[in-house]
C-alpha cells in the first residue's frame, strides 16, 4: 500500500504495535482501532435486501482484505455504524490468522468483553463474512503451492515448457522464464481430432462445440492406472489433467479424473472444468494453477474456520474472485483467485467514485511499495480472459488490473556497473518487505518513498516510533537524506565531468528529480490502457487509494491532462470496502463453433437460456430470491479468419427481429470493434467462440454518509515546508477527519489521515465533498522553463515522453490496420527520428527492426535532398534502402515547423504485410534468387503528395510484379491499402504528440533532447566497451578479438572486431565474408546493423535507450558483393530470417558472451489452392556464464509466438502427432545448451511443404570448453514408410498420410562438462515476474513477432 502517515487523536492505540516491515504496506497505524477518527456513527451500510444478507440490527457484516503485509477489515456493526480496523497479516508471535483476529478484536471492544484467541469465536452474531484474499497470488509468486504432477495427451509432454515458445526479455541472453507448476508429467495414451471425413476415418462423435470428432486412441486407463499409483508412492496427491480438444469433447478428461479419485488423489482439475475454452496451452496453464493453488487456498479456509465455533456452518462466508464477483467459499478455485486482493479495489471506486461523479470514467491508481495497479471503469466492469500472473498464463475471467514495477519502495538510481550513466532510473528493483526504505532505520536503499520524505510530503511525527533494530524509533528523515545524497554526488559528479558541463543539483532538486520520473513511468502504462480501446486519458477522473497514491494523484492527474482527482474518505482500506459493497456472482460458459447468423440464432438462444437457468438456480441455493438475481449474456465474437475476438454482451442492444432473442450482440459486437479498432470488416462472416453468461446476485449494499457540517474554516493543524518545482513553499498540514462538507483547500497542502497523506500541490484545490471525500481540481501545469542544455531530470522524463510517442503511435497502427500480420500477430515497428534521420526512440522492440529503420529514413535524406515538401509521405522497402525483407513496408513522413526550411524531425512505421506479390503466396519464397521474385520493391515512392494518397499509383506499383514471368502481384490489395493508410495515420498521431512536446518545451528545447538521449546510449555502449577491453587488458589479453561462423553453404561469416579503449569505442570489421549467394541468404546492411544494436544492447545488460546513439562508438565496415551486402538485385528472404541469426552468433562469440542458440527460425510454410500456414519453431539457447541455455525456446532475431495446437488442428488440414523437447540436443558443459524441440506434423491433405533453416551442417558452437549443440534434421516419412532428408532448404509435395517431422539444433555448452565446481546459487534463484494486465500482455505480444 506505500508509505502513509498517521494523524491519530488516539497515540496511544499505536502503542504495542507489531513492526512495519514491507514499503507497500500502509503504515499500522491503529492495530486496535475503534470507530476511525473522524468518521461519524451515523455512516451505515444500508441492507435492502435481508433475506439474503441478515438484519443489520443485531448482527455483523465483516468485509476482510487480506494483503499480503496488511489486513484490513471493514464492520458494520449492530445499530449501523462502522469501524474499521488495520493489522499485520502475519504475527505468529500474537495470533495465528489476521481476519479471525481482526473479528475478535471488533466483537471484543463492541461487546466489551474479554474474548480470548485460544477459543473458537461464537458466530451467533456474525451475519456473514466477505473475504479478499492475496494467498492464491503469493502462493503463485513465491512457487509455494502444492505438489502437482501434470497428465497431457502423449506427444505432448513438454507442451507447457515450451508454451509460445517466445521469451520474457529479448536482451537477456540468460533467457530467465517461469517456472513450471507441475513437478512430474504422465503421458496419457489417448487422441481426439476434429473429425474431416478421411477414408478409413471411424464413427464421429459430436463435441459440446457442435463440432464432429474422430475418436482415434481411447483412454488406456488400465495402462494409467500403475503410473497413478506410482505418483500417489512418491506423495503426489494433486493432479492437472490437460487433454487435446477436451474443451469440446471432455468425457476422456472425465475419465482419467474418476480413475484418478478413485485411487486417492485429493485434488484432480481437469482443464476442461477449469476452463473450456479452445487452446490447449493457456487452459493447461489454467489447469495447472487451479491445481497448484486450490488445496493451499482449501487450507488457508479450513484453518480459519477452525477460529469458529461450528467451523462457521450457519455464516455466509463469501470470497472475492478474479472478475469482481463474489463466490461461496465451497467454490472458490486457485485459478479465479489471483486477483482476489486488487479486484476489491476496483469495485470500491466503480461503486463509489464512478457513480458520485456523475457517471464519468474513471481510472483506477492504486499505488504500492513496490508496485503500482492501473484500472478503468466506465459503467462495467472491463474483463480480460487470458492474461499472466507471476509468469503463469491463466484463461479466465479476471478484471483488467494493469500492474507495473513501480511503488513507494521502488529503488532510485543513477550510474551503476550496469551501465545506466546519465538518466535517473526508478526501479523496477524494490526495498522489499526487509530492510525497507532507507527511512526505516534497517540499511535499507533509497526509494521514492525517501525522496518524498525529504522534499517535505511525508512527516515523520506523524507515524508512530516503531522502525529501527529495536523497532522502537521515528521514521528517519537524517536516513533518507544521507542515502539520497549518495546518489546525489553521482549526479554531481556526472553533471560537472560529463560529456555537457552542467551546474550541480541539490539534494531537494534530485529529489524532485526521481519523483518526477517516477510520475512519467506511472503515466505510460494509463495512457496505454485508455488510449488501447480508443479513449482519451484526459477525459476520466482519477480515483486514488491505497497507501503512496495520494502523494503522487495532482502531478499524474496533470501529466495526463485529468481535471479531478478523487480520492476516497476510506481510500486506505477502499478494497476492503469494494468486498462489503461487491454483489454475488455465478458465472457459466460453454465453447461454441456456430456462426453468428440469422440460421444459427434459436441454437445461441437455446444455449444461453440454459446457461442463464444455471446461474439462476445457484444464486438462489444461495439464499437469494429471484427478485434480486439479474442474468447478462455475452457472446465471444470474432471476424471469420481473425483471432481478434471480443466477449460482447447485448446490455444496450435490445433484441430486434434480426437478433437471438438475447439481444443484438452483432450491434454491439460492431459497435465495440469500431471504436476500439476504427473500422469493421461488413462483407467478412463473424464466428461464436464462446457463449456465458454472468448471474449477479444482488446484495443491496450501499454506503450513506451524513454530512459532517462546518464549523468555520478549516482548522490548520500545523504548518511545515514542502518543496515544489522552484523551492521550498509554506504548506498547511489538515487533518480529514476535522473537515466538513464543503470545505475548500488551496494547494500547497497536506491532508492526513490515518491510512495516508494527501498532497495537493500549487495551483490545484481540494474540497471536501458531501459523502466526506476529497476533490481535486487540477490547474495547469506552471509552464517549464527547461534549457537546451542537458538537464539528467529532464533526460529521462524525454526518454519516457519520447518512447511514449512511438508506442502511442503504434497502437493507433495496431487498431486501425486492418491485415492479421498489423492487427494480431503484431508485427510493426513506430519510430521517432532527428532532423538528421538519426534513430530517437523505437518502439516496441522487434529484433530485426532495431536500427534498421534509421538507414531507411537517412538513405530518403540523401536521396531526396531539398526534394521534400509538406503534405509528403513516403514508401519504401528496398533491400539497398535500408530495407530488411521486401514484405517489410517503412512509411515515412518528414515533419515541418513553422519558420523551419527544412524538416524538424521524421517519423515512420514499418508494418509487415502479408502479401506484396512474388512467386509465392505469402511472398517469402523459399528458393528465390533475385528480388523480384519476392513481390513489390519500393525504392523511394511517395505515397502521400501534397496531402493526397496516391491510391492509384501504389496499386499499380503493388500489381508490378504480375508481369514478371512466374510472378504474381499483391494477391491481397485491399488488406495492403487499408494497413498503408493505418501507417499514415500512426505518423500523423506522432506528429501531434511531437508536436504538443514542443508546444510545451518549444523546439530548440526537444531537438536538443533527441540529441541528449541518443548521447546517452552512445555513453552506455562506449562504458561497456571500455569495461569489456579493460577487463582483457587486466587479464594480459589482446584488444582485438575475432570470430567465425558459416552458413549451411559454406560462406564464412567473419568479424574482427578492434577496440579503443581511451575512446570507448570499436571497429566490427567483417572483411572476409563470403560473397553474395545465388539464393535468398543475402542480408541486406541494414540487418547486420540491426543484429549489432541487438548484441550492444545485450551486452550492456541494462534498459537503456535503443537508438542512434547505440552504434555512435562504432565503425563497421561491411564489404560490398558480400551476403551482408548484396547487390541492390539480390534475393534476401532467407538474410532476414537466417543470416541474420549467424551474425549474431559470430558478434557474441567474438565478445565470449554465451555459446550459440539453435542460430535459426525454423521456417515451415504450408499451402495449397484453399489455404496457406506459416510458423517458425524454437530451439536451444545458448549456455553462457553462470547459466544452463534455455530449451525450447526462440532466441536473439526472432521471437515469434507458435499456434496453439488446438488451432491449427482445427483451421489447417493436419495432426499434430508430437511437440516436445528434443532430449540431450543441447550441447554439455559446465553449463549446459537449450535442448531443441521435435514437432511432427501428419497431413490430412494435399499441400505444398516448403522449409527455410539452417544449422543442419554446421553445430552450434559451444565456448570456453563447453560442447556445440547438436544440428537440426527435417525429415518427410511417407505414408508408405520411406523416410527422406529434406535437407535444409526445399519445397515438397505432400500427400494425406505423410508426416513432416522436425528436429531443431540445440543450443552450445558454455565451460568444461568436467569441470567440479559447484554450480552458483543463482542458478536456484528464479526471476520474478511482477507486471499483469492487458498493456504488459500487449507488449509481450508485440516483442513476440
Amino acid at each position: 500500500m506505500g508509505m502513509e502517515s498517521l494523524s491519530s487523536p488516539h497515540p496511544s492505540s499505536a502503542q504495542g504495535c507489531p513492526p512495519v516491515d514491507d514499503p507497500q504496506a500502509s503504515l499500522l497505524t491503529h492495530c486496535l482501532c475503534p470507530v476511525l477518527p473522524g468518521l461519524p456513527a451515523e455512516e451505515s451500510l444500508l441492507d435492502s435486501s435481508p433475506i439474503t444478507m441478515g438484519s443489520p440490527e443485531g448482527r455483523f457484516h465483516f468485509a476482510i482484505d487480506r494483503g499480503g503485509t496488511f489486513t484490513d477489515v471493514f464492520a458494520q456493526c449492530p445499530g449501523g455504524h462502522v469501524r474499521v480496523l488495520k493489522l499485520l497479516s502475519e504475527d505468529p508471535a500474537n495470533y495465528v490468522d489476521a481476519p479471525t483476529e481482526g473479528i475478535r478484536r471488533i466483537l471484543e471492544q463492541e461487546g466489551g468483553m474479554l474474548l480470548p484467541r485460544d477459543r473458537p469465536l461464537d458466530t451467533s452474531r456474525i451475519a456473514g463474512i466477505r473475504m479478499g484474499t492475496t494467498v492464491a497470488t503469493n502462493a503463485l509468486l513465491e512457487r509455494r503451492g502444492e505438489r502437482v504432477a501434470l497428465l497431457v495427451t502423449r506427444g505432448f509432454r513438454d507442451l507447457l515448457h515450451v508454451g509460445t515458445q517466445a521469451r520474457e526479455d529479448l536482451f537477456d541472453l540468460a533467457v530467465p522464464m517461469p517456472e513450471m507448476l507441475y513437478e512430474e508429467v504422465l503421458e496419457v495414451d489417448e487422441r481426439v481430432v476434429l473429425y474431416r471425413g478421411e477414408p478409413g476415418a471411424g464413427t464421429p462423435v459430436k463435441g459440446r462445440t457442435g463440432d464432429l470428432l474422430e475418436v482415434q486412441q481411447p483412454v488406456d486407463l488400465g495402462g494409467l492406472r500403475g503410473k497413478l499409483e506410482g505418483l500417489l508412492s512418491r506423495g503426489i496427491r494433486s493432479l492437472a489433467v490437460v487433454l487435446m480438444h477436451s474443451y469440446t469433447w471432455a468425457q476422456h478428461e472425465q475419465q482419467v479424473g474418476a480413475l484418478a479419485r478413485e485411487l486417492g488423489f485429493t485434488h484432480v482439475s481437469l482443464s476442461s472444468e477449469a476452463m473450456p475454452m479452445v487452446r490447449i496451452v493457456p487452459r493447461g496453464h489454467t489447469a495447472c494453477a487451479d491445481a497448484y493453488l486450490t488445496p493451499t487456498i482449501q487450507r488457508y479456509v479450513q484453518g480459519f474456520r477452525r477460529g469458529f465455533q461450528g467451523q462457521l456452518k450457519d455464516v455466509q462466508v463469501l470470497f472475492m474472485r478474479s472478475d469482481g464477483g463474489l463466490a461461496p467459499v465451497d467454490s472458490f478455485s486457485g485459478s479465479r483467485a489471483v486477483l482476489s486482493g486488487p479486484a476489491g479495489g476496483v469495485v470500491g471506486y466503480s461503486a463509489t467514485t464512478y457513480r458520485v461523479e456523475g457517471g464519468h470514467p474513471v481510472i483506477g491508481f492504486d499505488m504500492g511499495g513496490t508496485s503500482t495497479d492501473v484500472s478503468r471503469y466506465a459503467g462495467e466492469f472491463e474483463h480480460v480472459f487470458e492474461a499472466s500472473t507471476a509468469g503463469v498464463t491463466l484463461q479466465a475471467p479476471q478484471l483488467d488490473i494493469n500492474t507495473v514495477a513501480a511503488g513507494g519502495g521502488s529503488r532510485l538510481f543513477f550510474s551503476s556497473p550496469l551501465q545506466r550513466s546519465g538518466l535517473f532510473v526508478v526501479g523496477p528493483e524494490s526495498a522489499g518487505a526487509h530492510p525497507g526504505p532507507a527511512c526505516y532505520r534497517k540499511g535499507g536503499p533509497v526509494t521514492v518513498t525517501d525522496a518524498n520524505l525529504v522534499l517535505g510530503r511525508l512527516l515523520p511525527a506523524s507515524f508512530p516510533r516503531i522502525f529501527g533494530p529495536g523497532e522502537d524509533q521515528p521514521l528517519s528523515l537524517e536516513a533518507s537524506r544521507k542515502a539520497l545524497e549518495t546518489v546525489a554526488t553521482e549526479v554531481n559528479s556526472f553533471l560537472t565531468n560529463g560529456p555537457c558541463p552542467a551546474s550541480p543539483l541539490s539534494l531537494e532538486e534530485v529529489a524532485m528529480g526521481f519523483v518526477r520520473v517516477a510520475n512519467e513511468a506511472m503515466c505510460r502504462p494509463i495512457r496505454a490502457l485508455t488510449q488501447a480501446r480508443g479513449h482519451d486519458p484526459s477525459a476520466h477522473v482519477l480515483a486514488c487509494f491505497g497507501g503512496a497514491g495520494g502523494q503522487h494523484a495532482c502531478a499524474i492527474a496533470r501529466a495526463l491532462g485529468m481535471d479531478t482527482v478523487h480520492i476516497h474518505r476510506h481510500s486506505g482500506l477502499l478494497s476492503a470496502l469494494g468486498l462489503a459493497l461487491a454483489d454475488v456472482v455465478h458465472e457459466a460458459q460453454e465453447p461454441c463453433s456456430l456462426p453468428y447468423a440469422p440460421e444459427t440464432f434459436v441454437q445461441l438462444d437455446q444455449r444461453l437460456s440454459r446457461l442463464e437457468e444455471q446461474c439462476v438456480d445457484a444464486l438462489r441455493a444461495q439464499g437469494f430470491p429471484r427478485a434480486q438475481i439479474s442474468t447478462e449474456s455475452f457472446l465471444h465474437l470474432r471476424y471469420q479468419g481473425t483471432d481478434c475476438a471480443l466477449m460482447v454482451s447485448a446490455h444496450q442492444h435490445p433484441a430486434t427481429a434480426c437478433s437471438p432473442r438475447a439481444g443484438d450482440f452483432g450491434a454491439g459486437f460492431v459497435e465495440r470493434y469500431m471504436r476500439e479498432f476504427g473500422f469493421t470488416i461488413p462483407e467478412r462472416p463473424v464466428v461464436v467462440d464462446d457463449v456465458r453468461v454472468r448471474g449477479t446476485g444482488h446484495s443491496g449494499l450501499r454506503l450513506e454518509f451524513v454530512p459532517k457540517a462546518q464549523s468555520g474554516p478549516p482548522r490548520v493543524d500545523k504548518m511545515t515546508r514542502c518543496y515544489f518545482e522552484g523551492g521550498y513553499q509554506e504548506t498547511p498540514v489538515y487533518l480529514l477527519g476535522e473537515l466538513g462538507d464543503g470545505h475548500k483547500l488551496q494547494g500547497p497542502c497536506l491532508i492526513i489521515d490515518s491510512n495516508s497523506t494527501i498532497l495537493v500541490e500549487p495551483g490545484c484545490q481540494a474540497e471536501v465533498t458531501e459523502t466526506g471525500d476529497i476533490r481535486i481540481s487540477v490547474g495547469a501545469e506552471v509552464p517549464s522553463t527547461v534549457g537546451a542544455q542537458l538537464d539528467p531530470i529532464h533526460l529521462s522524463i524525454f526518454s519516457h515522453r519520447f518512447m511514449s510517442i512511438a508506442e502511442q503511435m503504434g497502437r493507433i497502427l495496431q487498431r486501425t490496420a486492418i491485415s492479421t500480420n498489423i492487427k494480431e500477430r503484431l508485427d510493426f515497428s513506430c519510430a521517432l527520428f532527428g532532423p538528421d534521420g538519426g534513430l530517437v526512440s523505437n518502439a516496441p522492440h522487434i529484433p530485426v527492426h532495431l536500427g534498421a529503420m534509421q538507414e531507411t529514413v537517412q538513405f530518403q535524406i540523401q536521396h531526396l535532398g531539398a526534394d521534400l515538401h509538406p503534405g509528403d509521405v513516403l514508401l519504401s522497402n528496398h533491400p539497398s534502402a535500408g530495407g530488411s525483407h521486401l514484405p517489410d513496408l517503412t512509411v515515412i513522413t518528414p515533419v515541418f515547423w513553422p519558420g523551419q526550411t527544412r524538416p524538424v524531425f521524421y517519423v515512420a512505421s514499418r508494418g509487415h504485410h502479408a502479401d506484396i506479390g512474388g512467386i509465392t503466396p505469402g511472398s517469402m519464397p523459399p528458393h528465390s534468387t533475385t528480388l523480384q521474385q519476392e513481390g513489390a520493391v519500393f525504392l523511394s515512392f511517395r505515397l502521400v503528395q501534397a496531402g493526397v494518397f496516391q491510391e492509384e499509383a501504389v496499386t499499380e506499383a503493388l500489381r508490378a510484379p504480375g508481369k514478371i514471368p512466374g510472378c504474381s502481384g499483391t494477391r491481397n490489395l485491399h488488406d495492403n491499402l487499408s494497413d498503408l493508410r493505418a501507417q499514415v495515420a500512426a505518423n500523423q498521431k506522432g506528429i501531434q504528440l511531437v508536436g504538443e512536446l514542443i508546444g510545451q518545451y518549444g523546439l530548440d528545447v526537444v531537438q536538443a533532447y533527441m540529441g541528449h538521449i541518443q548521447a546517452n546510449a552512445e555513453l552506455a555502449v562506449r562504458d561497456m566497451l571500455r569495461a569489456f577491453g579493460t577487463s582483457r587488458q587486466a587479464r594480459g589479453l589482446p584488444l582485438e578479438v575475432s570470430a567465425e561462423d558459416h552458413m549451411d553453404d559454406g560462406s564464412p561469416i567473419r568479424l574482427r572486431v578492434q577496440i579503443n579503449l581511451s575512446q570507448g569505442s570499436a571497429v566490427f570489421d567483417f572483411s572476409g565474408t563470403g560473397p553474395e549467394v545465388f539464393g535468398n541468404l543475402n542480408a541486406p546492411r541494414a540487418i547486420t546493423l540491426s543484429a549489432l544494436i541487438y548484441c550492444l544492447r545485450c551486452l550492456v545488460g541494462c534498459d537503456i535507450p535503443l537508438n542512434q546513439g547505440c552504434l555512435a562508438p562504432v565503425r563497421v565496415v561491411i564489404p560490398k558483393g558480400s551476403i551482408l551486402d548484396p547487390s541492390p538485385e539480390a534475393a534476401v528472404v532467407g538474410g532476414n530470417v537466417l543470416t541474420s541469426q549467424r551474425v549474431v552468433d559470430v558478434i557474441l562469440g567474438a565478445f565470449g558472451a554465451c555459446a550459440a542458440s539453435q542460430g535459426c527460425m525454423n521456417n515451415v510454410t504450408l499451402g495449397n489452392a484453399h489455404m496457406g500456414y506459416y510458423e517458425t519453431v524454437a530451439g536451444g539457447a545458448g549456455a553462457g556464464p553462470g547459466w544452463h541455455g534455455r530449451s525450447g525456446v526462440h532466441s536473439h532475431m526472432t521471437n515469434t509466438r507458435i499456434t496453439d495446437p488446438e488451432i491449427l488442428e482445427s483451421r489447417y488440414p493436419v495432426i499434430l502427432r508430437r511437440f516436445e523437447l528434443r532430449l540431450g540436443s543441447g550441447g554439455r558443459g559446465r553449463f549446459r545448451g537449450g535442448d531443441g524441440v521435435i514437432r511432427e506434423l501428419l497431413f490430412r491433405e494435399e499441400a505444398l511443404l516448403s522449409v527455410l533453416t539452417e544449422r543442419r551442417a554446421f553445430q552450434p558452437y559451444g565456448l570456453m570448453g563447453g560442447e556445440p549443440g547438436t544440428r537440426g534434421l527435417n525429415l518427410l516419412i511417407r505414408k508408405d514408410g520411406r523416410t527422406v532428408n529434406l535437407g535444409g532448404k526445399t519445397s515438397v509435395p505432400v500427400c494425406p498420410g505423410d508426416v513432416f517431422c522436425l528436429h531443431t539444433p540445440g543450443g552450445g555448452g558454455y565451460g568444461d562438462p568436467e569441470d567440479p565446481a559447484p554450480l552458483p546459487a543463482s542458478l536456484l534463484q528464479p526471476k520474478a515476474f511482477p507486471e499483469r494486465g492487458s498493456v504488459y500482455e500487449y507488449r509481450r505480444a508485440q516483442e513476440t513477432v
